[in-house]
């Protein structure tokens, strides 16, 4: 049986005939026990299977001494004990537009995965349940305990979904930086010809393409809606914007990262255990799961020494400072403005943070946030104004693609949003 098999399929009763599921063997070993009298000492079994409970539940007892900060927030559910008190609750986990790894990064619960079933109905999950929009769509309101939602808002279907499963659901999550931010998908906001510029690049002159588009008397783009002998085929529709998820419905929580990280995965698990077993209060609203109050700079163990750059450089082209503060090194990072809680997984192996984490509270605009960061290393102090406009125009030339280095994540969410062209007339 596969995983997945194993994950949703319908709890089996356990038989101890040893017939290890199979039905013939088990009307075998049953004709081969029936004659056989019980012993009278069995029924005495039953407290010593019993007496392990209160052992077992001791511990449970202990977390109210104060745990160490760093103790796993999973660490009360070893495995997910069977269906909460109240019954199971509903789980639905949508992916919009996003690359599948929030999909994948699920999978961080390790062992839990295989007994998340025990506690929750899983009523969507498109990669690995069969659950279809009109089974949803035929749900009363609120119905669904928790949503998480993963991607972007890119087309007419992303839309559609994340609005039904916000009108079912009593709880969404926005999961991933795609959903909290835009993330990569939201770069498309900077084409100005929008979508139709998109699809003539994609399916008409990108090189992949063109051998075959020449061989046509008219370019061939995927269409919308197309009438087939067995009725109309129709696929969604693309927008000229892409969004973050709390910018088309209400957002309860969001956890942000490309992907959360495993520590953040299981602080959303054991919040839903706890709200789900135990009646535990939940956050309040609009928390984000997994970060500080730092930046990740703040977080960083690299050491600073505000050097002056002078040259920006990639990773590769240097042998990188295993100890040195990235920036000092001439490798531009995002880690000033981008929010702490990752645990600086990037920066700790001579990776620059590219900022998927978002911005902090006080940043209202990465982007020019990282700007500042950049500028203030420029040599341009009263004691050494070595660095003119030119050089630092040079300097700033070298990055490649700025605004897809310093909004790889946060597009959605930046003033920019989109490009704009201006239209004959000045409009």
């Amino acid at each position: 049986m596969g995983f997945f098999e194993r994950l949703f399929a319908p709890k089996k009763k356990k038989c101890d005939c040893g017939c290890e599921g199979d039905p013939k063997k088990h009307e075998e070993k049953a004709e081969a026990v029936t004659p056989v009298t019980l012993p009278a000492a069995a029924p005495e079994q039953a407290p010593v299977a019993a007496a392990p409970a209160p052992v077992a539940a001791a511990p449970a007892a202990a977390p109210a001494a104060k745990a160490p900060a760093d103790t796993d927030p999973l660490s009360a559910f070893p495995l997910l004990p069977g269906a909460p008190p109240g019954g199971k609750i509903k789980l639905a986990i949508y992916w919009a537009a996003g690359c599948g790894g929030c999909d994948v990064s699920l999978l961080d619960t390790d062992e839990r995965i295989l007994t998340v079933a025990d506690m929750a109905d899983i009523v969507m999950w498109p990669i690995a349940a069969d659950g279809k929009e009109h089974d949803v769509a035929s749900m009363e309101d609120k119905e669904i305990t928790v949503s998480i939602i993963n991607g972007a808002v890119r087309n007419t279907e992303n839309e559609h979904m994340v609005k039904l499963l916000r009108q079912k659901s009593l709880l969404v999550v926005s999961y991933g930086t795609c959903a909290c931010f835009g993330g990569s998908p939201a770069l498309a906001n900077l084409v100005p010809g929008g979508k139709d510029e998109l699809l003539d690049y994609v399916y008409v002159k990108c090189p992949s393409m063109k051998a075959f588009q020449d061989t046509q008397k008219t370019p061939v783009i995927p269409q919308t809606s197309t009438m087939t002998p067995d009725g109309e085929i129709t696929l969604p529709r693309l927008y000229d914007v892409v969004k973050s998820l709390d910018q088309v419905i209400d957002v309860d929580y969001s956890i942000p990262g490309c992907p959360p990280t495993q520590e953040s995965i299981r602080q959303l698990l054991a919040t839903v255990a706890n709200f789900a077993y135990n009646g535990v209060a939940l956050p309040p609203k609009g928390t984000m799961v997994g970060v500080t109050e730092k930046t990740l700079c703040e977080e960083c163990p690299r050491k600073k020494e505000m050097r002056r750059i002078t040259k920006i450089v990639e990773p590769h082209e240097i042998d990188v400072d295993p100890e040195l503060c990235l920036m000092d090194q001439g490798i531009l990072c995002l880690g000033p403005a981008t929010v702490g809680g990752c645990g600086s997984k990037c920066t700790r192996v001579a990776q620059p943070c590219r900022g998927c984490y978002g911005p902090t509270k006080v940043v209202s605009e990465m982007g020019s946030s990282v700007f500042t960061a950049v500028a203030s290393l420029f040599p341009v102090l009263d004691k050494d104004p070595i660095c003119g406009e030119d050089d630092i125009i040079e300097i700033m030339s070298s990055v490649k693609d700025p605004l897809g280095y310093f909004y790889a994540f946060t597009m959605s969410k930046s003033l920019i949003k989109r490009s704009v062209v201006e239209k004959k007339g000045g409009q």
